[in-house]
């Protein structure tokens, strides 16, 4: 990407839309240029895109928020890749190494074969990371390590095969932008959010997002085991609006009195909402622990499975919009005897917009960002008419001119009429007679 264009993002997140445009220095440090956000609606449900028509109207509305706040135009973009689907598996390519040395052509060798890797019934997405061994010992940085054979272990990120398909329909039916790629989630987030440190201590990083948390163990600086469990912020909500409130009155209260632990404070509040009666706070935080019990529950299973269980020195690191509910960290600290600490983007990753670093629902966002590489600004081209017609029949237009197109060819024709008027009455008529009986056999047909 130039210095001059930028990179557009949109977070098609389950509860609002965030997109950032932003660019990435050589050392691999984020400026944001504008961001915005809106509400998806009922529109995404547990991260996968559910009503194709009003995704599309979203993703047009903000675009065109970003553009207006920025004043650029945007002509691409990466969208996130998500859904209760995604999770990892293992998978093993090994090779002799005849030059008895293993170079950078043996290393691109095996990541080929991972990412042409299919299994059955999924997609595989991504490539996430890698664990090598030479004759059997393991070897972080194999490149130049003589031996006999390599064996590679890798960890793709797989899924339902139709997941982009939604997003596609979408985007082309409502807008007229082009996907310039689209990103995996759950490994840009931990990127913009764990240490290295942390990553090689060995974590639980948890992203609380509305319709699903993600769960992602890394141990050894290497992602082991990452699953999507379909529970998040708006089961919550919804599990409050058993407590007979509509959905966006359960989701304020939610955020203004909702606790991940009891508190000591009066049992009454008076609801800020007349209509309604005083709320027991005892009742409420207890709707909500009851379905963080079972979200914790499935994160404690996970990393059983993991293996690394009682291996994770640096704890556990939670991010997304809904682990802003108070008192959750001390509640997951509580529940699996481990130290839990809140994470947004770091800081020393992007070198503004402090707003946006220090919210937790744009971290993946801006962790799309250091992923995404290509320039996404529009470039307006002016072209002739025939470079125009050519252009339009080869995209599928098949030679129709668009309405100002049509107007300005029109005008151009009754110019060139008048003006032949004008030179027969010059002319007194004959050489237009010559021309009427002899030009027209080697004129073209403009039409």
């Amino acid at each position: 990407m130039t210095s001059s264009g930028f990179t557009a993002v949109i977070d098609l997140g389950t509860s609002r839309m965030k997109g950032v445009m932003g660019r990435r220095n050589d050392n691999g440090v984020i400026s944001v240029i504008t961001s915005g956000n809106i509400d998806s609606g009922n529109s995404i449900r547990r991260g996968v895109v559910y009503n194709i028509e009003q995704v599309g109207a979203n993703v047009q509305k903000l675009v065109r928020m970003l553009e207006n706040s920025s004043g650029r135009k945007i002509g691409r973009l990466y969208l996130s890749l998500a859904g209760q689907s995604l999770h990892t598996m293992e998978y093993n390519e090994m090779k002799q190494l005849p030059a008895g040395m293993v170079t950078d052509e043996v290393v691109s060798q095996l990541h080929n074969a991972a990412r042409k890797y299919q299994p059955d019934l999924k997609r595989n997405y991504q490539v996430a990371d890698a664990e090598y061994y030479i004759d059997d010992k393991p070897e972080r940085s194999p490149v130049g390590v003589t031996g006999s054979q390599i064996e590679a272990s890798f960890e793709l990120i797989v899924g339902r095969p139709n997941l982009m398909n939604n997003i596609e329909k979408s985007i082309i039916s409502k807008t007229e932008l082009e996907i310039a790629g689209y990103i995996v989630g759950p490994t840009v987030t931990a990127n913009i959010a764990l240490t290295d440190e942390e990553k090689e201590l060995g974590c639980a990083f948890v992203d609380f997002g509305a319709g699903t948390t993600t769960l992602s163990v890394y141990k050894e600086g290497i992602l082991r085991r990452m699953v999507v469990i379909p529970f998040g912020g708006r089961n919550l909500t919804r599990d409050i609006c058993a407590l007979n409130f509509t959905e966006n009155d359960a989701e304020q209260l939610k955020i203004k009195f909702g606790k991940a632990m009891e508190t000591h404070e009066g049992p009454l509040f008076t609801s800020p909402f007349s209509s309604k009666p005083d709320v027991d706070l005892a009742e409420l935080n207890k709707v909500i622990g009851m379905r963080l019990d079972e979200i914790i529950a499935n994160i404690r299973e996970q990393i059983s499975l993991s293996g690394y269980e009682g291996q994770l020195g640096a704890g556990m690191v939670i991010t997304g919009g809904a682990s802003l509910l108070r008192n959750l960290d001390l509640y997951l600290g509580q529940k699996l005897k481990m130290a839990v600490r809140r994470a947004t983007a770091r800081k020393t990753m992007v070198n503004n917009a402090p707003e946006l670093t220090g919210d937790p629902s744009f971290t993946l966002a801006l962790g799309m960002l250091l992923t995404a590489d290509e320039d996404c600004e529009q470039v307006v081209v002016e072209q002739s008419d025939q470079d125009a017609d050519e252009e339009r029949s080869s995209s599928g237009w098949f030679g129709m001119r668009r309405p100002r197109q049509e107007k300005e060819r029109k005008v151009k024709q009754e110019k060139e009429k008048k003006a032949k008027a004008e030179k027969e009455k010059s002319d007194g008529g004959f050489l237009s007679k010559m021309e009427d009986m002899f030009g027209n056999i080697f004129s073209e047909d403009d039409e």
